[in-house]
């Protein structure tokens, strides 16, 4: 069964820190998909169970930005 969890990550300005998100979010185990919106600082993680908060932190401080 996939999970949806939403997030808002600040600090983002351009398609490389998209990148350096979605490439961070990725690694994090569990995780199947992520969908990164630079203009909301929005990102949707689809994951095959729930995820942790703080290792979804701690790959967005990985990738240089901030969870809110």
């Amino acid at each position: 069964m996939s999970h949806t969890s939403t997030w808002a990550v600040t600090g983002m300005t351009c398609g490389h820190c998209v990148a350096s998100v979605t490439e961070e979010l990725e690694e994090v185990p569990g995780v199947e998909a992520v969908e990164v919106t630079l203009e909301s600082g929005a990102v949707v993680i689809t994951s095959d169970q729930p995820l942790d908060r703080g290792a979804v932190e701690a790959a967005v401080t990985e990738a240089g930005y901030q969870l809110t």
